[in-house]
């Protein structure tokens, strides 16, 4: 029988025929579509014919359409709804997949015909789009090693393949962590507990084949019980399993791949003529330089550490009043800040969550996409790799524009977090093709499903991302939708955040689960007030996180990177009742592949910008404003990579952003 993964999929909207695949077809639907992928390269290498763009940078462009299918439904649900199996194929296809990338990079022919093509580039007749493909393609080139020969080259080759091995070992050991710990509740450690959170855990108990409540280390339920939870050992217990994920000991712990990890990235970045792994990551970004990228974090770091130390004294304070005289710890923050919070703006998430329910969330995301872009989304029926996908045909004017898929619940088959990807990127050379995306998240699961305020701005985040893959309107795939700089893909996605707090949304959306009632104007208000309540604490672990990874890569490796992220949060003062974001052993964004490497600051950078957008919007006609959403479109959300992240932004806005923007949103300044 055909192999489903490569056959002609005559499915709706040519999705992957989810119904027909099994994990026995993925391994040799690899080999096939990597060896058809080699002999298309080998075409383009050996093609007699002078190099043009068109036999050289657009065949390329045009190959490996087969290898792309193949990989893109694999890591969906190798991502998404992992199992053992997967996982043996994870482990099996990285070292596969990254000696196939530096295969390429190693194609001495095909490099000379790019670099013929570079340096004629002044007296070829391209678009626009067509010159920065061209640049892309012979910087990737050269970034990857095509200019090194010899025992160099060999050494280039086997660091990347280490990489590809060590980024999957990191993630599935955190997988088995988070998935193996979970911590059964008796009936009277409820006590204290909203209703939701009660719900979830019995939830989460029952996936684990229990009779009682659990708490597991999936972020939409351990954050909650952190929250509200009086049991002071209870949340002592969540928050140390949540905190020593990768750093168990044994066959899980990541300390030693993270360590290995830094020494090959700086290895490789030596290999290429660079001072360090930071300086070769930051050259193709916004920033461009580390300094740059300290100087901005330092800017928000000093005031968000003042911020946190004055609302740690509070907290104290609220500690010495229960009767407990011990430091405020890691694990009593987050339940004395929401004691904090219900007392100064009388919010009880408790009775803020059943506005916040999942499908209206929806409905309210779509609702802005449609004011802002015509964007119309109609349920459609199709084969999806769980049953708790759901998915939607896009159209404006009543033409196809996309597929939108959502996977939102939590599970202990997907890795933690939240994330958007394209299982098809939008693209009209060679052939129209329409974008498949996906977001993806961790939310409790109930009936209804209901969302706490960060899990709605989440969803909000990710659907930014969504909407920049699905309205993107370029010629070629690799500059399409999200293949922009680190430091700008983020833009999209923390703009859109914005749209939930605009009072219309909220009024029209955030009703209750039970009544249908709107939310009221008295707890709206509150919501809005409450909007940067705690960002001393927020900003402060994030910022540490991004210094670490900073400091990680910019000089030589350290040797024993929890030494050196100790060492960093020293320097800097990090609050002791405060943990990082992302501890070292847990820091997928960066040592789970290298796409955040160097690069987990871009989230604050990408923030400069979209306060800065959004203010934008409300100087002109307010947040629905139709000359400022056709301009974002326009300049950013339809041209994906096609031209320089900055030129977009100052086409867009007419200049670039200070930093006062970030401060005054996060409610840092004063």
């Amino acid at each position: 029988m055909t192999n489903p993964l490569l056959g002609d999929w005559n499915t709706p909207f040519d999705i992957a025929p989810f119904d027909r695949i099994t994990d026995d077809d993925f391994a040799p639907a690899l080999e096939t579509a990597l060896t058809l992928a080699r002999a298309e390269i080998m075409a383009i290498a050996k093609d007699p014919a002078e190099p043009t763009f068109a036999n050289t940078v657009e065949a390329l462009e045009a190959s490996g359409k087969a290898l792309d299918r193949v990989v893109s439904v694999f890591f969906t649900v190798a991502g998404a709804d992992s199992n053992p199996a997967r996982q043996a194929l994870q482990r099996d296809f990285a070292p596969k997949l990254a000696a196939y990338s530096s295969w390429i990079y190693a194609q001495k022919p095909l490099f000379a015909r790019i670099e013929a093509l570079w340096q004629q580039r002044d007296d070829l007749v391209l678009s626009e789009e067509q010159a920065r493909v061209l640049m892309l393609t012979h910087r990737s080139f050269v970034r990857h090693g095509a200019a090194l020969s010899g025992a160099q080259e060999a050494r280039l080759q086997a660091i990347m393949a280490r990489l590809a091995e060590l980024g999957t070992a990191f993630t599935q050991n955190l997988l088995a962590d988070e998935a193996g710990w979970h911590m059964e509740l008796a009936e009277e450690d409820l006590e204290g507990l909203p209703e939701f959170v009660i719900r979830s855990a019995r939830a989460a108990g029952a996936e684990q084949g229990l009779d009682g409540p659990v708490i597991t280390l999936s972020r939409s339920l351990i954050v909650p019980f952190l929250q509200f939870s009086p049991r002071r050992d209870l949340r002592k217990s969540a928050l140390d399993a949540w905190t020593a994920r990768g750093a168990n000991g044994g066959d899980t712990d990541n300390r030693a791949i993270a360590a290995e990890t830094l020494a090959l990235r700086h290895e490789r970045a030596q290999l290429l003529g660079y001072d360090s792994f930071a300086d070769f990551k930051l050259e193709t970004e916004m920033a461009k330089t580390p300094d740059a990228v300290r100087d901005l974090l330092m800017q928000v770091w000093a005031p968000a550490k003042a911020k946190a130390d004055r609302d740690a004294r509070l907290l104290t304070d609220m500690m010495r009043k229960d009767g407990i005289n011990a430091d405020l710890a890691p694990w009593d923050w987050r339940y004395y800040a929401e004691k904090r919070r219900q007392a100064e703006h009388d919010l009880d998430e408790s009775e803020l969550k059943p506005y916040l329910q999942l499908d209206r969330m929806i409905e309210a995301a779509f609702a802005c996409a449609n004011r802002l872009f015509g964007l119309q989304f109609t349920p459609v029926q199709i084969p999806l790799y769980h049953a708790d996908c759901r998915a939607w045909e896009v159209t404006r004017g009543g033409q196809h524009v996309a597929v939108f898929i959502g996977d939102y619940f939590a599970r202990a088959s997907k890795r933690s977090g939240a994330w958007c990807s394209a299982m098809r990127g939008q693209a009209k050379f060679p052939e129209k093709q329409g974008p498949v995306v996906i977001n993806v998240c961790n939310f409790a699961k109930g009936d209804p499903a209901l969302l706490s305020y960060d899990d709605a701005r989440t969803l909000f985040h990710e659907f930014g991302h969504a909407l920049h893959q699905m309205l993107s309107d370029v010629t070629y795939e690799s500059v399409s939708g999200t293949s922009v700089a680190r430091d700008f893909v983020e833009l999209p996605s923390q703009l859109f955040e914005h749209w939930l707090e605009v009072p219309e949304v909220l009024r029209e959306f955030a009703t209750h689960a039970e009544t249908g009632a709107p939310m009221p104007q008295a707890l709206l208000q509150k919501v809005l007030d409450a909007a940067t309540f705690d960002m001393g604490f927020q900003t402060v672990e994030y910022v540490a996180s991004a210094l670490v990874d900073l400091a990680f890569h910019d000089g030589a490796p350290p040797a024993d990177p929890m030494m050196r992220q100790a060492e960093v949060l020293a320097e800097i003062g990090m609050p002791e009742a405060i943990t990082m974001r992302h501890a070292t052993p847990q820091f997928a964004h960066v040592f789970a592949g290298d796409g955040y490497s160097s690069g987990y600051y871009s989230y604050m950078w990408s923030e400069v910008m979209d306060a800065d957008a959004f203010a934008s919007f409300e100087e002109a006609g307010g947040a629905f404003d139709p000359a400022r959403a056709r301009a974002l479109e326009d300049h950013i959300l339809s041209r994906g990579g096609s031209a320089d992240a900055e030129a977009l932004y100052v086409a867009f806005r007419g200049q670039l952003p200070e930093v006062e923007a970030l401060l005054r949103g996060r409610g840092l300044t004063g």
